[in-house]
Order: structure tokens, then C-alpha cells, then sequence
């Protein structure tokens, strides 16, 4: 990570909101998307990004605490379920923005571990492209 500097808190804050780093935190944009705790950190920024919908829909819905504290999971589940499912077009989109060309992120992985893609992509062959 030499050479690689990291932003300061608040232009983290608004970068995990979607906005764009400095061309000095370029490098750090393609180690926070590629590196092996990538998906923690996609989901670490999804934290970031829900918290101040939990807390203000918490206190301004009317009812019971538990009544309150449910609704409010139920929108964090899918918070969490519709992050999930675009965690890989997220890190692209950072990537591009931070200008990589689109595939940057997806192909850096592929590299770093070439075995595991392999194996993906024989998996895959195998479930959606065997010849039946």
C-alpha cells in the first residue's frame, strides 16, 4: 500500500455517500474496492449511508419503541439486501469515477487470486452452461 494515502474522515463520509476523491486518493479507491476486505468495506459505507435514515425514521415514527425499532429493521434488511446485490457495480462505479477504466476493479481481483476466478468460472460453466 506505499504510495497509496487514504482520505480524511469527512471526504470518507462523502465518498461512502457516492461522491468523488481527490485525484491524490486515487490509488486508495482501487485498494478500498479490490483489496480482500472489499465487501466489508462496501458494507461498512452501506452502514454509513443508513445511519441517519435509522435514526430519524426511529424518532420521528409514532408507536412503541418495539414498534419502531421493527419498522426500522425492516428497512435496514433491505438496505442491506439491495447494497448487496449491486456490490460489485458500486466498486466499478468508484473505480470509474476515481478514472479507471470500466472492469479496473473486477479484473484487479481476477488477478490477485487467478484460482479462485477458476474455479468461479467453472462452477459456473458447470450449473448454467452444462449440456443437457
Amino acid at each position: 500500500m506505499d504510495g497509496v494515502r487514504r482520505p480524511n474522515p469527512l471526504r470518507w463520509v462523502a465518498y461512502a455517500f457516492g461522491a468523488s476523491l481527490p485525484a491524490r486518493n486515487r490509488e486508495w479507491v482501487l485498494f478500498d474496492a479490490t483489496t480482500g476486505t472489499w465487501v466489508l468495506r462496501h458494507l461498512a459505507r452501506t452502514v454509513v449511508q443508513l445511519a441517519p435514515f435509522v435514526i430519524a425514521l426511529y424518532v420521528l415514527i409514532p408507536g412503541e419503541p418495539w414498534v419502531r425499532a421493527c419498522a426500522v429493521l425492516a428497512g435496514v434488511i433491505l438496505g442491506f439486501f439491495y447494497s448487496a446485490a449491486y456490490m460489485h457495480q458500486t466498486a466499478e462505479l468508484h473505480v470509474m469515477k476515481a478514472g479507471y477504466p470500466r472492469g479496473t476493479a473486477e479484473a484487479t481481483r481476477a488477478a490477485a487470486h487467478p484460482d479462485e476466478e477458476r474455479a468461479r468460472q467453472e462452477r459456473y460453466e458447470q450449473r448454467w452452461r452444462a449440456d443437457s
